[in-house]
């Protein structure tokens, strides 16, 4: 599968890989929690801060069950709003092997998401053997990893969504199919946060998420290409 693209460019692939197979992931499983996206990694010092948003949940309750992990050091609270709160998490991330063999290979994490036992991460890699290696060295360290997608940034028509997650997905097609773009407007956010079962914030902020990662992979490579071809 990963011989059929052009070596020479960097790829981004999409996979999802078990809550357990990572120190992050482990650390942020709370039971009964809701969605958790990943918002930025702050470098501090050698350290790397993620910054993420978490829904529906209660944030004391949160930051106390989280703290209780061993390699946790502490949990700010950045942000709330009426149903989600953001997140710091200062943390030890040298044993995450997951990230560890990321940043070795080269790779940059563009986003992630999850919930309790799974995660879906978006990455990029500079070229199709650093994926190889990156590959390889999961392997060796038994994370186990489905990928999703897998496609050229530089070839949008070559990824199935366009680097979109699949939460994404989901609730941007199916704003477009019930008139949410339509002029005049046929539904709102909060009738497409009722039919797909997640709160009015997360809708706006799916959609926001989605027509951001569509622009990056379509209308910039777009001008990007055109700039190429007036300099040849």
């Amino acid at each position: 599968m990963l011989d059929v693209f052009i070596r020479n460019m960097s790829v981004i692939v999409e996979l999802e890989v078990s809550a357990e197979s990572f120190e992050l992931g482990r650390a942020l499983a709370v039971p009964g929690r809701s969605d958790i996206e990943l918002e930025d990694m702050i470098p501090l010092g050698d350290d790397v801060v993620p910054l993420f948003w978490l829904y529906d949940t209660d944030p004391k309750d949160f930051v106390d069950t989280v703290e209780t992990q061993a390699n946790v050091q502490h949990v700010t609270v950045f942000e709330e709003t009426h149903d989600r709160t953001l997140y710091a998490l200062q943390w030890d991330a040298t044993g995450d092997r997951l990230l560890g063999t990321l940043s070795d290979i080269g790779g940059f994490l563009l986003s992630a998401a999850g919930t309790g036992t799974t995660w879906t991460l978006q990455i990029r890699f500079p070229d199709h053997e650093a994926l190889t290696g990156f590959h390889e060295r999961c392997t060796e360290e038994n994370i186990a990893f489905e990928v999703l997608n897998l496609y050229n940034p530089t070839r949008p028509s070559a990824g199935r969504w366009y680097g979109l997650t699949e939460p994404q997905y989901e609730t941007l097609l199916l704003a477009r199919e019930r008139g949410y773009y339509d002029i005049p407007r046929q539904v709102s956010t909060r009738a497409l946060a009722d039919e797909l079962g997640i709160s009015d914030q997360a809708v706006t902020e799916r959609l926001r998420r989605a027509i951001r990662t569509l622009t990056d992979n379509t209308l910039r490579t777009a001008k990007s290409e055109q700039r190429d071809d007036a300099t040849h």
